[in-house]
């Protein structure tokens, strides 16, 4: 079974629909409710078997009950996807430290409890799993206005490294993907200004921004059980925009 945090829309779900093509059960979590029918009933259509969740990732404890809940439910997590985010923009002098330990709940510090949790569970196992994290291109380049995001993503990034090196005698595979600019309901303010996106598309050497469903070939394949030797990796999916 795959358990995938902010799975009920954007990347998450395009995780989630991938695992669920490749013949994954699904746990999906997210705070929408509405959105969060929708994507059970668009996975269950895939052929999957889904709990879908109502879960705050920044509530510990919420976390802790949701993941035990998971695991009664299915018997075991095979993977843990950790893509839970929210974003906040506006200038630095402006960022109150309330604004900033809002995003470093969810972002970081809800990745970290959910992976945290995830771990404790392979290990106990024995049978070792997949633990992925998603980032940001914005821990790549400058990303103004968002420097608290682009914090909490580059959080993931030294979790991720450290983790693939703490857990690999437990076969625990820990990558992580790193998106670019992906349309998504975050990245809506941004699609809406022409100059930006016109920009953006021009330096992106695939023309384009990236699908959400661009992500699922590569979450079913870190999450593959059989890849046993592909740990610490870093996947850039950003249509080239970091080589141009």
């Amino acid at each position: 079974m795959v358990l995938v945090t902010g799975g009920n829309g954007g990347i998450g779900l395009g995780i989630a629909e991938g695992c669920a093509r490749a013949g994954a059960d699904l746990v999906i979590w997210g705070t929408n409710q509405e959105k969060l029918t929708s994507a059970h009933d668009r996975l269950n259509s895939l052929g999957a078997d889904v709990l879908a969740q109502q879960v705050d990732v920044a509530d510990e404890q919420a976390v802790i009950e949701a993941f035990a809940h998971a695991v009664t439910r299915f018997g075991a997590v095979d993977c843990a996807v950790a893509n839970a985010g929210v974003h906040g923009g506006g200038p630095f002098i402006d960022l109150s430290l309330d604004e900033w330990r809002r995003i470093m709940a969810v972002n970081l510090e809800g990745a970290v409890v959910t992976l945290r949790e995830a771990a404790r569970h392979m290990i106990g196992r024995g049978e070792g799993g997949s633990l992925i994290g998603v980032s940001s291109m914005s821990t790549i380049h400058g990303a103004p206005g968002s420097q608290a995001y682009a914090a909490s993503k580059a959080g993931i990034l030294a979790v991720m490294r450290g983790l693939s090196v703490e857990l690999a005698r437990h076969n625990i595979r820990c990558n992580t993907i790193v998106p670019g600019w992906i349309e998504t309901e975050m990245t809506e303010v941004g699609r809406s200004n022409e100059k930006f996106l016109a920009a953006t598309i021009r330096r992106t050497p695939i023309r384009r921004w990236g699908h959400p469903d661009d992500f699922g070939a590569v979450a079913a394949f870190l999450a593959d059980p059989t890849q046993l030797y592909h740990t610490g990796d870093e996947i850039v999916m950003d249509g080239g925009y970091t080589r141009f």
